[in-house]
């Protein structure tokens, strides 16, 4: 392969030279070699299941039947903090992981365990993408202890049995755990999908300091009044609990400490160990003093929501603004250096990375799954506006920009807020980064995110002070409830509906509402009008799913550890997954998630154009020809293929999006959900597109059966040929402002590495950032790679084993994706200017 004419990214080069998984430049190799040190060979085996914890859980539960549930969630964190095997390694400075060193997945035993019984024993071992190891003793473990207590008391289980027959066939194969071929329903693959604990409440107050505060509440209460305070009284006792709980962990790491330091010969080694040992002893009990307790106490933290649910989507805040005080003062007071930061932050990388999620997902018929490979949505948000509504830069900012940039691992991902004054210098070092071509940082908007938090009923200081979440998820601290995870609504399959009066074509089946005979169609406003009729019909199964498992989950989980860091539930003294009220932002924002958007306005523009207008074909003979997948109608597919399409700044397919986006905002709007929240729209499919593109037949828009559709609010891959800015102008065309209904939208964007070179190629992709944030569209990210190198790397793939790319709302080692997944990407559209 000749690549030699070609420029190639920081990471392609260090590919060419044959480097291994170290740091990626030479000066950080340096000042850093513990931190190259411990990455080699993270990767050398496939990760393994870890079990301990839902065997302590299991234990803990048969123990604790008789006590309310919040309390049994307590019970179960303290068994756990209490039992679980630690260990520090050679070399760590961050110290505390909820599984041994090395990369594991968690097994919770409520949400989906019995999907190992069905099938996922074996199929997690054999899968490509998202592969696990398990042990014959890790089998026995499950299939004899842990899966017989727990069936019939899942959150899955539970969730299947209390939805109405239609909606369950709606969404499910009949394995129940199979996705359907309309929708992609997450909702019981994990207990918190996207979460931002407020980790300034453990920092300023301490463990203690919040036991306190429940202990003093408790005294307060009339135990005796069963209509006002009797509820109180498990919450504040499980906070109690789970409070101890984390101090005990710390301290059983402390005691560790000591105990190697006494051991070890090394003068260096030992010292730092004994360091250890002393952060340990004071956080997270106390609040923290120093940059170093802080950045340990926010890692305690989260392991500790690793105790008590699967947290791989429990990001890590605004970093930038919550450990700058104590960076401002240990610099200043000669505490620590620059240097010191970096490794501190290496360390934190690398915990992150051995996290890794079980995707509870049966494999489709066609062997996809619709979060590929080690899914993580845990993710760092810098930059951004501070409470004050100033520019929210600082030194750390850069800092932590320059970590990830010589961190050669996906993990954590890393999210920029960027609004109309985020600085020159602050931009270019993100987009330097993202050059490096990894994929990260993503980018979120607070020109279109704060707005839009404001009509929801946030204060501006909250608004401005909103985390990344998730894909590209936001979070207001304190004042959310845990949203179950989301039905994605495939819109292809929701058209596919409409031109077959409800039938689904692939299966035969009436899994739609009767919307009439496509044929007999006399206008283009009829085929709108039988595809708002489908899609109605799907929003409202959608409504009745987020009421089943918003009424199912409060009686099924309980998290005393994240809730006494909410302060809505300690002020209300109620659990997060309540039922009780609490003031709060009231809107729901994982209710219709849509996938295949550009797929859909490119099919419906060639029906428009081609069937009414034009009169080129008729609609029985499209119809035809989308039936045998074109085959023998090159002809109609080629004019369907040259039909207008949507990317192109063009406002005959872009006003059709314009249209279903209203038409979906304006159905979303009339539902509110058990907590009297309102319903959201998002763009997010994570890499369901894939999935739900290989279950379906041909479209409209010339794309044929098996195809990935369109991902996200993107244009359909290679039908954006009028450069990036086009692209922009079409989401920001498309998109309905009318309702406030709305939330996150996934933008995925290639450019060639030729186009972003040197200086001035960064200038331009800062422009084209700022372009993006003048139209105000929610969420960007890039792929900066060389699609001859990414062909190169399926046919030899241990020679590429390290490249990583951006997949949807995370990154990914190119390797561990399906091949179809990896066509995918090759297939975006590689825009060659800026």
């Amino acid at each position: 392969m000749v690549i030699a004419h070609r420029v190639l990214t920081s990471q392609e080069q260090r590919i060419a030279e044959g480097q291994e998984e170290v740091l990626t430049n030479e000066e950080a190799r340096l000042k850093r070699p513990r931190l190259s040190r411990m990455l080699a060979g993270l990767r050398s085996e496939p990760p393994r299941i870890y079990v301990r914890l839902a065997q302590l859980y299991t234990e803990s539960f048969k123990q604790t039947e008789a006590l309310p549930l919040v309390m049994r969630f307590a019970k179960a964190v303290e068994n756990v903090a209490k039992n679980i095997d630690i260990a520090i390694d050679d070399g760590e400075l961050i110290v505390g992981r909820c599984h041994p060193p090395g990369r594991h997945g968690v097994l919770y035993p409520y949400d989906r365990v019995l999907w190992f019984a069905k099938q996922g024993m074996g199929e997690i071992q054999a899968r490509k993408p998202g592969k696990f190891i398990l042990t014959q003793d890790d089998i026995k473990i499950i299939t004899e202890e842990i899966m017989p207590y727990w069936e019939g008391n899942t959150i899955h289980e539970r969730y299947i049995n209390a939805l109405p027959e239609e909606t369950r066939h709606l969404f499910f194969d009949k394995d129940l755990y199979t996705p359907s071929g309309i929708a992609d329903d997450k909702t019981t693959m994990r207990a918190v999908p996207e979460w931002v604990p407020d980790y300034e409440l453990v920092l300023k107050k301490g463990f203690s300091g919040i036991k306190k505060e429940a202990q003093e509440k408790l005294e307060s209460l009339d135990s005796l009044d069963p209509k006002k305070d009797f509820d109180k009284l498990a919450f504040l006792r499980a906070v109690i609990i789970v409070c101890d709980a984390m101090m005990i962990f710390a301290k059983r790491h402390a005691d560790l400490a000591r105990t190697m330091a006494e051991k070890e010969n090394d003068k260096q080694r030992q010292k730092e160990l004994l360091e250890i040992a002393e952060v340990c002893d004071w956080v997270p009990a106390n609040p923290a003093l120093t940059f170093r307790e802080a950045i340990q106490s926010q890692w305690f933290t989260w392991v500790g929501h690793c105790f008590e649910a699967d947290s791989s989507s429990t990001g890590f805040g605004r970093m930038d603004q919550l450990l700058y005080p104590y960076y401002e003062r240990d610099i200043k007071e000669g505490k620590i250096t620059n240097d010191d930061v970096l490794e501190l932050l290496g360390c934190h990388w690398l915990h992150q990375a051995e996290y890794l999620p079980i995707i509870y997902i049966r494999l489709t018929h066609t062997g996809h799954m619709s979060q590929e490979s080690y899914a993580h949505f845990a993710q760092v948000t810098l930059g951004g506006l501070t409470k004050e509504g100033k520019d929210a830069t600082n030194e750390l900012s850069y800092l932590i920009l320059q970590s990830k940039e010589e961190f050669p691992l996906p993990y954590p991902d890393l999210m920029v807020r960027v609004h109309s004054l985020s600085p020159q210098k602050f931009l270019m070092k993100a987009c330097e980064c993202v050059k490096e071509g990894a994929g990260f940082p993503k980018f979120l908007n607070d020109e279109e995110i704060v707005p839009s938090l404001l009509t929801k009923g946030v204060t501006w200081a909250e608004a401005m002070d909103y985390n990344g979440s998730g894909c590209t998820e936001t979070r207001v601290l304190s004042k959310e409830s845990i949203d179950a995870p989301t039905v994605g609504v495939s819109l292809p399959a929701v058209l596919d509906m409409a031109l077959n009066d409800g039938v689904v074509r692939s299966t035969g089946e009436r899994l739609g509402v009767k919307s009439g005979d496509p044929r007999e169609f006399s206008t283009f406003d009829d085929v709108m009008n039988a595809f708002q009729l489908q899609t109605e019909n799907l929003q409202r199964h959608c409504f009745v799913r987020n009421s089943v498992i918003d009424l199912v989950r409060p009686y099924t989980i309980a998290a005393p550890l994240h809730s006494c860091l909410h302060s809505l539930c300690m002020e209300h003294c109620t659990d997060v997954y309540s039922h009780n009220k609490m003031e709060r932002v009231i809107y729901d924002q994982r209710s219709f998630n849509v996938m295949g958007f550009g797929t859909v306005v490119d099919s419906l523009a060639a029906i428009k154009k081609l069937v009414y207008e034009d009169k080129a074909v008729t609609m029985i003979e499209l119809l035809e020809a989308i039936h045998t997948n074109f085959d023998g109608k090159e002809d109609i597919r080629q004019m369907c293929l040259n039909a207008p399409k949507y990317g192109n700044s063009d406002s005959y397919a872009d006003s059709i999006g314009f249209q279903i986006d209203t038409m979906i905002c304006s159905y979303n709007r009339e539902y509110t959900n058990v907590f009297g929240g309102k319903a959201q729209v998002l763009n997010v499919p994570v890499t369901a597109h894939i999935v739900f593109g290989a279950m379906m037949g041909a479209t409209p828009n010339g794309r044929k059966a098996g195809d990935p559709f369109s991902e996200g609010v993107g244009p359909s891959q290679g039908c954006d040929t009028q450069g990036p800015t086009a692209a922009l102008l079409s989401v920001a065309n498309a998109r309905s402002l009318k309702y406030r209904d709305r939330n996150s939208k996934l933008l995925n964007m290639k450019l060639s590495p030729q186009a972003v070179a040197g200086d001035e190629g960064t200038k331009h992709l800062v422009a084209l950032l700022r372009t993006w944030c003048d139209l105000k569209l929610w969420h960007i990210q890039f792929n900066i790679m060389n699609s001859e190198i990414l062909r190169d790397a399926q046919n030899n793939p241990e020679k590429y084993r390290n490249v990583v790319v951006r997949v949807a709302g995370y990154s990914a080692y190119f390797v561990d994706l399906s091949p179809e997944l990896q066509e995918d990407i090759i297939r975006r559209t590689e825009h060659k200017s800026v």
